[in-house]
């Protein structure tokens, strides 16, 4: 009942959405019974069902080839989807002020002289009669000699109008698409944030963290993009790679091999690893054995000691589900108090638990900084911290906007990124 509560309303704001586009785009543009009209109607009926099978193939066990081919088309519509509905509801402001000058400047021109009669046909030789057509309402008197004109077609201005706004909208929405897409398709940026901890002993200044989160392997981003993530983490040289959480979307029958660049990660102290939410509906267990075997550390629930610092691990919210969910008990317990302590977990809301356990640095992923614009509103009011440096009460919070994208391959307003930490002694 709940599920139905959920889902009826969603496809029908989905459909409903499509509706208006097919209004706006075709309805109002091209002519009843034009090939263009035809090619418009048939494309608003195939691509919401494209990106439908894109968004349920997944969770439907569709074989992964067969996930890929719809991946493309049915995600990067979905993001069209969103900047059209946007463009063309701001058109709707140039469409009501075009139509309301329009109107007065027809109210101001002169009625159009009548058409002159068009005579009739010279009267041929006498032919066989021909029964009269039953009409479906009373025939309109004319004057003899002359025939009915046609009805006057829809005003060029108006078609003009709508057509302007419509190419307008599907511009901006291109655009915008395909500079997200291209953002996304460059890699990941390298930022880099001092963050000075009180604990922190002067052997330690400057030790660097390599903080990378929600790479989001799956049907669209694959093997090339993990490449690209490992170069630009590779080129900061750092002292550790903290990986903290959502690297897959998929198995790992499916994405192993996407993820084999894992290998060539650098750094002085190694890689750690700890789940996001998208590990549990990708069967965590697998890659949590799976990142062990390429090299990679996890931190499940754990803490290891590095030169001048702790560095733990908490597994991800999601993993409640299935009994393993994050337990800051086990992984701090037993430490030395005086030492400081970084944690690694994966959505930033956990803070309020890691600010009562003392711990100095949270390093979080998640909200992809909002990924596409107008998200970015969204993930501001669900996440005591998007993106950057925050201080809750002794303790600081880093979120990383992330260096892939969940659904849509598009970045708009927040581009990837993989952050150098540097860690800053007070004593130094």
């Amino acid at each position: 009942m709940i599920f139905a509560l959920i889902v009826v309303p969603v496809l029908g704001l989905f459909f409903g959405v499509h509706r208006y586009l097919w209004c706006r785009l075709v309805r109002d543009t091209t002519k009843p019974g034009s090939r263009l009209r035809s090619a418009g109607t048939a494309a608003a009926f195939a691509l919401p069902l494209i990106a439908l099978g894109t968004l349920l193939s997944g969770p439907a066990g569709v074989p992964f080839p067969v996930q890929q081919i719809l991946a493309w088309p049915g995600y990067l519509w979905l993001a069209m989807v969103l900047y059209l509905t946007l463009a063309l509801l701001a058109g709707e402001l140039v469409r009501a002020a075009g139509l309301w000058a329009l109107r007065r400047r027809e109210a101001a021109e002169p009625d159009p002289p009548a058409p002159a009669p068009v005579p009739a046909p010279p009267a041929g030789p006498p032919g066989p009669a021909l029964p009269s057509p039953v009409l479906s309402q009373a025939p309109t008197l004319l004057p003899p000699g002359t025939h009915a004109l046609p009805p006057p077609a829809t005003p060029p201005r108006r078609l003009f109008l709508a057509r302007a706004v419509a190419a307008g909208a599907s511009l901006a929405a291109t655009a915008a698409v395909g500079y997200g897409t291209a953002t996304t398709l460059r890699g990941p940026v390298v930022k880099r944030v001092t963050i000075p901890l009180a604990k922190l002993p002067r052997a330690a200044h400057g030790f660097r963290i390599a903080v990378v989160s929600d790479i989001h392997l799956g049907p669209i981003l694959g093997r090339a993009h993990t490449r690209r993530v490992v170069e630009a983490v590779n080129s900061t040289s750092p002292d550790l790679v903290a990986i903290v959480g959502d690297l897959v979307d998929g198995s790992v029958a499916d994405l192993g091999p996407a993820a084999e660049p894992l290998r060539e990660l650098q750094s002085r102290h190694g890689a750690y690893f700890v789940t996001g939410n998208h590990e549990y509906y990708s069967g965590a267990g697998q890659w949590v054995d799976h990142v062990r075997e390429l090299g990679i550390h996890p931190l499940e629930n754990a803490r290891t000691a590095l030169p001048g610092f702790d560095l733990a691990g908490v597994n991800d919210l999601a993993g409640q589900t299935e009994q393993a969910g994050p337990d800051y008990d086990r992984a701090l317990s037993g430490r030395d108090p005086g030492r400081a302590v970084v944690l690694m977990a994966h959505q930033p809301v956990t803070i309020h638990d890691t600010v009562r356990f003392g711990v100095d640095l949270q390093i979080s992923g998640h909200t992809h900084g909002g990924q596409m614009w107008p998200f970015t509103y969204v993930a501001a009011a669900t996440n005591p911290t998007v993106a950057g440096l925050q201080r809750y009460g002794d303790t600081q919070l880093y979120v990383t906007r992330g260096a892939g994208t969940w659904g849509p391959p598009v970045r708009l307003g927040a581009p990837p990124d993989v952050t150098v930490v540097e860690l800053a002694s007070l004593r130094a």
